[in-house]
């Protein structure tokens, strides 16, 4: 699981910061899930190393232009380079409408399935492998945060002891590698687990823009690996916070901290904090460091490796 920040602007770009989108790449099956898909998208991904033949998923917080301005330019150019087979897309009410009134007007018509989906609070996606969930973010138009869970695995199966065991292959392997319990024809009774390596646990990403501190922000982010929260304003300007309903850098780290996260990056920044303003970037990270530590500053074009924790077989 890679994440790469495609935009970390608040409002508006500025000559290094592009408007808000984050991507997930997941190249275990070949995909790419976006985050928000402001002006320039697409752009964005044609001058990173994503694939945008992967797009597969895309989560909207909310109906603001700069975390929605690009989906319809990024969609009608997926449908003319063909490359694309089918785009979910989930979002607060009114999404559909949005796409649909902008796909009339513009005469755009797609050549690949879109399906949109309005989302509730609760799980809004899940399959073998992943589970999304949404809760709503205290912004000043409905908005959600998301939460991707990955699914925990048994570890790596040992081959090489199964067969000093000279348990037979076949559909036996399957069900040890599950971790399961396995009479043999001969009676003996093999536990799955003591041929596998420690349990992978399931990675766990929370997005979380745009909003003041909210609780519900919190639930999203409970153990996260890593933890995506909006850090608009310094703390000294926390006035503009309330009243723009925005996060400060304090009000992210302490979000990080309240859920126990592992990291937090943090994203969407103001434009007053260019270089030479009294107040720089560098400031603010100082300002979430001092109350959680494991503290980054997101840029265009970074990339995380999301870790991966494993527990013994005994836990």
């Amino acid at each position: 699981m890679q994440i790469t920040f495609l935009g970390t602007s608040s409002g508006v770009p500025t000559r290094s910061r592009n408007v808000s989108s984050v991507a997930l790449r997941l190249p275990q099956r070949a995909q790419l899930w976006l985050f928000d898909c402001g002006e320039g998208t697409q752009h964005q991904i044609l001058r990173s190393d994503l694939k945008v033949s992967q797009l597969s998923r895309i989560f909207i917080t909310h109906m603001h232009g700069d975390h929605i301005f690009g989906l319809m330019g990024l969609l009608a150019s997926c449908g003319l380079a063909g490359s694309v087979e089918r785009v979910d897309i989930y979002g607060p009410p009114g999404l559909n409408d949005y796409l649909q009134l902008a796909s009339r007007h513009s005469h755009t018509h797609f050549s690949f399935p879109i399906k949109v989906h309005a989302v509730r609070p609760g799980i809004v996606y899940e399959d073998d492998e992943f589970t999304v969930i949404c809760n709503p973010l205290h912004h000043r138009v409905t908005t959600f945060g998301y939460r991707v869970v990955e699914k925990d695995r048994p570890g790596r199966f040992d081959v090489e002891k199964a067969k000093e065991l000279q348990i037979p292959p076949g559909r036996v392997y399957g069900q040890l590698k599950r971790g399961e319990t396995v009479t043999l024809a001969d009676g003996r009774v093999i536990n799955g687990k003591e041929l596998c390596g420690p349990t992978e646990i399931g990675r766990k990403i929370a997005y979380c823009t745009d909003t003041i501190y909210c609780d519900n922000a919190v639930d999203l982010a409970q153990d996260a690996d890593v933890l995506i929260h909006e850090a608009t304003f310094a703390h000294q300007d926390s006035e503009l916070a309330f009243q723009r309903l925005h996060s400060t850098t304090t009000m992210a780290a302490q979000t990080a901290l309240g859920a126990k996260a592992h990291r937090l990056i943090m994203t969407h920044f103001s434009p007053r904090y260019a270089p030479g303003n009294p107040i720089e970037l560098k400031d603010l990270l100082e300002e979430a460091r001092a109350i959680f530590p494991k503290t980054d500053m997101a840029y265009d074009f970074m990339t995380y490796e999301v870790p991966r924790r494993r527990k013994k077989n005994d836990e």
